[in-house]
C-alpha cells in the first residue's frame, strides 16, 4: 500500500503520543470517486486531530468513531484494527459516490518507531541543476511537496547557509558529472547559469537514459528557440529524434505565462506533480 501524508503531520503525531494514545484512521482501499487515496491518514486525539482523510462527513464520522474507541480503550475495551466500509453517497450524502475502506487502530507512544516507518511519506527524487533565481524559488515550492530534492551547481557560494531543510546541496565541477550518481527515478530540472552547462547536463541525461532508462523526466528551462538550437547541437552529438523527444522544453504546465521566478516555480512544480501518475 502506498502511504501518503505530510512529514510535519507525522512529527506532530509522534509528539502528541507522548501525552496519551490516539486512534490512527487510515484509508486502506478505495473504489470510484473518493476524497483521498489509499494510504491517506489522520490521527485522532481526544481533543484534536492531525492529518486528514478528505474532510466532510466522512472525516467527521470517522473522528466520532475514533473518539469512541479512545473512550472504550480507557476502560480496557477495544483493541486491534477496526475495519470500516463507507459508501459515500448513500450513507453520508457526499457527492463523490465512491466507496472507502478505512482502518481504525489505537496507537500509543510505544509504537513510535514502527509508526514513523509506516507513515513516513514517500518522496520522489528530484535533481535541480542551477542555483539562480528560479532555482531558489523552486526549492521553496518543492519543500512542501512529496519530493526529495538534490540541488546541484558548479559554483561556490550559491546555496544558502544553512541549506533548506530536507535539501541535499551538491557542488559538482564539471556539473554534468553529477548525472551519473543521480538516484534512479529522478526527475531532472536543468536551469544553470550557462547555456553551455545546460547543454552538457542535457547530453549527460540523454546518455544515461540511453544506457539505463531511469530518468522519467528531463526538463530544460528556456524558450523554444533555445531548445531548437540545443536540438541541433545534440543531434550533432549523435542523439536521435526519439531520444530528444524525452526532453521537455520549455518547462512548466501550459497556460501560465508569467515570467517571474515564483510563477515559473509554481508552473514547474505542478508539472512535476503530473509526472507522479507515471511512476
Amino acid at each position: 500500500m502506498s502511504l501518503s501524508g505530510n512529514a510535519t503531520h507525522l512529527q506532530t503525531l509522534l509528539a502528541g503520543l507522548a501525552s496519551g494514545p490516539a486512534v490512527l484512521v487510515m484509508v486502506r482501499s478505495t473504489q470510484g470517486s473518493v476524497p483521498r487515496e489509499a494510504g491517506a491518514w489522520m490521527a485522532v486525539f481526544p481533543d484534536s486531530a492531525v492529518g486528514t482523510i478528505g474532510g466532510g462527513h466522512l472525516e467527521h464520522d470517522a473522528m466520532e468513531r475514533a473518539r469512541a474507541m479512545l473512550r472504550e480503550s480507557s476502560t480496557g475495551a477495544g483493541s486491534g484494527v477496526m475495519p470500516l466500509r463507507v459508501a459515500l453517497g448513500p450513507s453520508l450524502g457526499q457527492c463523490c459516490g465512491g466507496v472507502v475502506e478505512l482502518g481504525l487502530e489505537r496507537i500509543t507512544a510505544s509504537m513510535g518507531a514502527a509508526l514513523a516507518e509506516r507513515l513516513r511519506p514517500a518522496h520522489t527524487p528530484v535533481a535541480l541543476f542551477g542555483g539562480g533565481h528560479v532555482g531558489h524559488a523552486l526549492v521553496k515550492v518543492l519543500g512542501s511537496l512529496p519530493f526529495a530534492l538534490t540541488w546541484i551547481d558548479s559554483r561556490d557560494g550559491v546555496f544558502p547557509d544553512p541549506a533548506p531543510a530536507g535539501v541535499a546541496c551538491e557542488h559538482s565541477e564539471p556539473v554534468q558529472d553529477a548525472v551519473r550518481t543521480l538516484v534512479p527515478g529522478s526527475r531532472v530540472l536543468i536551469m544553470s547559469f550557462s547555456h553551455a552547462e545546460d547543454l552538457d547536463v542535457v547530453s549527460a541525461c540523454l546518455q544515461r537514459q540511453r544506457d539505463r532508462a531511469d530518468l522519467p523526466f528531463v526538463g530544460l528551462i528556456g524558450s523554444r528557440t533555445k531548445w531548437a538550437t540545443f536540438r541541433q547541437r545534440l543531434e550533432a552529438r549523435g542523439f536521435t529524434a526519439a531520444e530528444l523527444a524525452h526532453v521537455t522544453s520549455p518547462i512548466g504546465i501550459p497556460g501560465i505565462h508569467g515570467k517571474e521566478s515564483e510563477v515559473i516555480a509554481v508552473a514547474v512544480a505542478a508539472q512535476l506533480l503530473q509526472t507522479l501518475g507515471d511512476a
